[in-house]
C-alpha cells in the first residue's frame, strides 16, 4: 500500500512569533553582502530559516522588503507606472510633485533624509540605494518610454528629483527650502518632462 502525501495547508506558511524579524535581519545581511539584484527571496528566507512562502507572506516583493529593511520612506515601484499612465503632457509636474508632496510628510521627511544623508557618507548603503532606484524607479520609466535612450532619459529625471530633494531637504539651500511645492513643480517639472519626452 502506497503512503499518500499530506495535503498542503491553507493559510500563513509556519514560522516563529520572531519570524518577521528574523526576516529583517537576514534581509539586511543579505542585501548589505550580495547587493539589491544579487540578492534573492530565497537566500534571505535560507538565511532566516524559514520558508520563502513566509518572506512573501510578510513582505511581498523583494522591492517591500528591501523598503522595510531599509527604511525607504517612499515606494517609486508602486507609485511612478500610475503617474506615467496619466496624460502625457503632465508627466514632469506630477512627478515633481508627487516627491515634494510626500517629502512635506514629517515621517517621510525625517526618514528620507536620513537615508540620503546615509546613503551619500556610506559604502553599504549607497550601492544598495543605486541597485533598488535602478531597477524599481529608472528601470519602470525606461520601460515606459520605449525609445533607444530610454534608460539615460530616466537616470536624468532621476538626478533632477535626487537634487531637488538633497538641496531642499538636506543641504536646506535658502531659495530651494523656501519656496512652495507650486512653485517648484512649476519651474522644476518642464525639466523633468523635456528629459521624459523631448
Amino acid at each position: 500500500m502506497t503512503e499518500q502525501a499530506a495535503p498542503r495547508r491553507r493559510g500563513r506558511p509556519r514560522g516563529g512569533s520572531d519570524s518577521r524579524e528574523r526576516i529583517i535581519a537576514a534581509a539586511v545581511d543579505e542585501f548589505g553582502e550580495q547587493g539589491y539584484e544579487a540578492s534573492t527571496i530565497r537566500a534571505i528566507a535560507t538565511r532566516a530559516g524559514v520558508d520563502s512562502a513566509l518572506v512573501h507572506h510578510y513582505f511581498g516583493t523583494k522591492a517591500d522588503l528591501f523598503a522595510e529593511a531599509v527604511g525607504i520612506p517612499m515606494r517609486p515601484d508602486v507609485d511612478v507606472p500610475g503617474i506615467l499612465d496619466g496624460p502625457r503632457d503632465e508627466v514632469g509636474e506630477r512627478l515633481v510633485r508627487y516627491v515634494l508632496e510626500s517629502f512635506e510628510q514629517p515621517e517621510v521627511r525625517r526618514r528620507g533624509v536620513m537615508l540620503m544623508r546615509t546613503a551619500i557618507g556610506s559604502r553599504l548603503t549607497t550601492p544598495l540605494l543605486a541597485g533598488f532606484l535602478s531597477r524599481e524607479l529608472i528601470g519602470r520609466i525606461a520601460k515606459r518610454l520605449a525609445v533607444d535612450d530610454a534608460e539615460l532619459r530616466a537616470t536624468l529625471v532621476a538626478s533632477q528629483i535626487a537634487g531637488m530633494l538633497l538641496t531642499r531637504y538636506v543641504l536646506k539651500l535658502g531659495p530651494i527650502a523656501a519656496a512652495t511645492v507650486d512653485e517648484l513643480v512649476t519651474r522644476v517639472g518642464p525639466t523633468v518632462q523635456r528629459y521624459l519626452f523631448d
